[in-house]
């Protein structure tokens, strides 16, 4: 048996105090001599040695009592197995949960910092010879290392909120790997956070007998949130002073209703509109903002609601580039086709370059979103192996072809190209009888189809077999599935087939009013928009048009804030932006090339942390099925006391509590209850 605050001990003293008090109080009998037995009548006779026993049990009870609760303050235990050396050195990790759902409060202030006083009562129940090591969602590599006791303390003053957040796992495992470095120690391991259920891993934990788990919740008050989910445009494409539709979908991670949340959007720091939203408990809401004014370039935009008390999710960052044309570029087989020509030129949005088939730039292709074949009827194997790179890199290619020339030279380019190919040139005139309203290409086009809506006529035309290995989308069908105009995907990019090329005397497809539709909407979706935002904490790989950078160029990401270099990989027709752990911050950063703007990328929260849910005890035993961990719920400033009383072993102070109290009850009944034998009088 061993003491955990020995120093009460010297309280034993205290036992001189009964025992002087017996001394001097102790009875003795001696010998009275009367003259007249008559006087003894009324003496009451009592032995000697009855009232000794009395006065040693009253004595015995009062040492037992004081030295019981001595006892009980010097907290006597039984140190378990594994503890018996009492020098053996200690490892312990100690992790806190630094997300941003610990900047949630309670009485003691907010989580993070109640955090950090409950790892100093840790750190103080362990001897100066112990090392630590302090663990956050950063994973940093300065948290890799074992720490002194002084150097814990420093480092908690160093633990800040974070946008990081983990799994339970892989905080484990994190913490199991700093135990290598001292096998022969004793291990524990401790958790503090609040432990959300978004926190628990999938898999369970594996069981290890050579380090003890034991967790600290931390508990907040009720925290209702409101946050926003995700944001996207009812179109893709953006052109100076269209009307903006913006689709914004809020939740609501709290049991109670969320009424008139009022929402902000600012473009480039302007406002551009206003609204609020009534979202029920525990689902989403989806409402439009519409705006326009916007000038070409990139713009960097901000969502923002307000919701309190719960902020570090009401900002929603997104960024999005306002195309000032697009350049697109039509290679003919012999003449320029006046139908294209007339499309494309009435929009000064669209830049169009006519070249012949046999004079193209090939290193330039990239430059061009959309590319037309218009009648080629020999299509080289250089040319198609530019354009089928071209298609898997990005770019939208549509074919009209040629039939007053032989298709082979179009069958191999299709064949490589992993599409229907051509089969056979109909001289029969067959009208289309299905249009695909749910395609992207006429998405606005219609507001419903009616049953007899006139579609266009073929009188010549190009049948295409139809492969089972295509991922062929029809856009417009003519009887016995035959294709009109379709789209395949390739790689990142598209190839749109049409059976008739545009001329009146194959078909009156130039002229039908689905034309036109069709050709604008396959520009404007060959343009490749970038994601309107991206989430932090994830390996991100950013595909960008080429970036071509000279010995004396470099490319950052900065805001106001922050500025790093990103890495950079190059592929044959764009780039890739690889962001690691660079961007910790939500936000909308730039992209600069020296001093030139390349593009702006928006970050945000992971969104898993903006639902305050939390797991139970039971929710979190379940991942740890094969062994035993302990869940520590003490009050602020005891948990020193409770540590040390676990790591001592078996408890005793509450045994020796209880014999006190019995030992000094017992010293009552004797003294009240005890009583002296009386004799009769004697008679004459």
């Amino acid at each position: 048996m061993r003491f955990l605050s020995p120093g009460f001990l010297f309280a034993l003293l205290t036992i001189a105090i009964p025992v002087i008090i017996h001394l001097f109080n102790f009875r003795k009998f001696k010998k009275v001599y009367f003259s007249n037995v008559r006087f003894l009548k009324n003496v009451q006779v009592q032995t000697s040695s009855r009232q000794h026993l009395k006065d040693r049990l009253i004595l015995a009870t009062r040492i037992l009592g004081i030295s019981f609760l001595v006892f009980a303050f010097a907290r006597p235990y039984i140190p378990m197995a594994d503890q018996q050396n009492a020098f053996q050195q200690q490892v312990l990790s100690i992790y806190i949960d630094n997300s941003y759902s610990m900047e949630a409060v309670n009485k003691e202030g907010t989580l993070l910092d109640e955090a950090k006083r409950r790892a100093r009562e840790i750190a103080s129940a362990y001897s100066l010879n112990d090392k630590f090591q302090l663990l956050t969602n950063d994973f940093g590599g300065k948290y890799q290392r074992l720490l002194s006791f002084e150097e814990f303390q420093t480092a908690l003053d160093e633990v800040n909120i974070s946008s990081a957040n983990r799994k339970l796992d892989q905080i484990i495992i994190r913490q199991k790997d700093v135990f290598l470095k001292e096998p022969n120690s004793r291990k524990t391991i401790y958790l503090i956070s609040d432990f959300q259920k978004n926190m628990l891993s999938a898999a369970t934990i594996p069981a290890d007998s050579t380090v003890k788990t034991r967790l600290i919740r931390l508990n907040s008050n009720s925290q209702p949130n409101i946050s926003v989910d995700s944001v996207w445009f009812s179109t893709a494409i953006h052109k100076p002073g269209d009307s903006e539709k913006l689709m914004v979908r809020l939740q609501n991670n709290s049991d109670e209703e969320a009424i008139n949340i009022p929402v902000k959007l600012q473009v480039n720091k302007v406002q551009k509109s206003i609204a609020s939203m009534t979202i029920k408990p525990r689902s989403t809401k989806i409402d439009t903002l519409t705006f326009s004014g916007l000038q070409s370039g990139w713009q960097e935009a901000e969502l923002e609601i307000t919701d309190f008390p719960v902020v570090f999710d009401d900002k929603f960052f997104f960024s999005f580039n306002v195309q000032s044309s697009l350049s697109l570029l039509i290679i003919n087989g012999s003449k320029e086709n006046q139908y294209l020509n007339s499309v494309y030129r009435s929009d000064p949005f669209f830049k169009v370059r006519n070249v012949a088939a046999g004079s193209i730039n090939y290193s330039g292709l990239a430059e061009y979103p959309l590319i037309i074949l218009n009648e080629v009827a020999e299509i080289s194997d250089g040319l198609g192996q530019q354009l089928i790179n071209y298609i898997r890199n990005g770019g939208s290619l549509i074919v009209f072809p040629d039939l007053n020339n032989d298709q082979s030279a179009l069958k191999k380019f299709l064949s490589a190209a992993g599409t229907d190919v051509p089969f056979q040139v109909l001289n029969a005139e067959n009208k289309v009888s299905l249009i695909n309203p749910e395609h992207p290409v006429f998405q606005g086009v219609f507001d419903n189809v009616p049953k007899q809506i006139d579609l266009p006529v073929a009188k010549k035309y190009l049948r295409y077999s139809s492969q089972t290995n295509t991922n062929r989308q029809i856009l417009l069908e003519m009887p016995g599935k035959v294709s009109f105009f379709s789209e395949y995907r390739l790689g990142s990019g598209k190839i749109y087939l049409s059976a008739v090329p545009l001329s009146s005397e194959t078909s009156n497809f130039a002229r039908h009013s689905v034309f036109v539709p069709i050709m604008y909407q396959t520009a404007l979706l060959s343009l490749r928009n970038q994601n309107l935002f991206y989430k932090l904490n994830r390996e991100q790989q950013i595909e960008l048009p080429k970036i071509s950078l000279n010995s004396n160029q470099t490319l950052k990401l900065k805001n106001e804030k922050f500025e790093a270099i990103p890495d950079l990989r190059q592929n044959e027709n764009f780039s890739q932006l690889y962001i690691a752990d660079q961007i910790k911050q939500a936000g909308n950063y730039q992209l600069l090339k020296s001093d030139s703007l390349i593009a702006v990328l928006s970050f945000n929260e992971a969104g898993s942390e903006s639902d305050m849910s939390y797991a139970s005890d039971e929710e979190i035993k379940e991942l740890f099925p094969e062994q035993r961990i302990e869940i520590l719920n003490t009050d602020p400033g005891s948990l020193t006391n409770a540590v040390k009383s676990i790591n001592q072993g078996t408890s005793l102070w509450k045994v020796c509590l209880i014999l006190a109290l019995v030992f000094f009850a017992a010293e009552i009944l004797l003294i009240r209850f005890y009583k002296r034998t009386q004799i009769k009088p004697l008679n004459n």
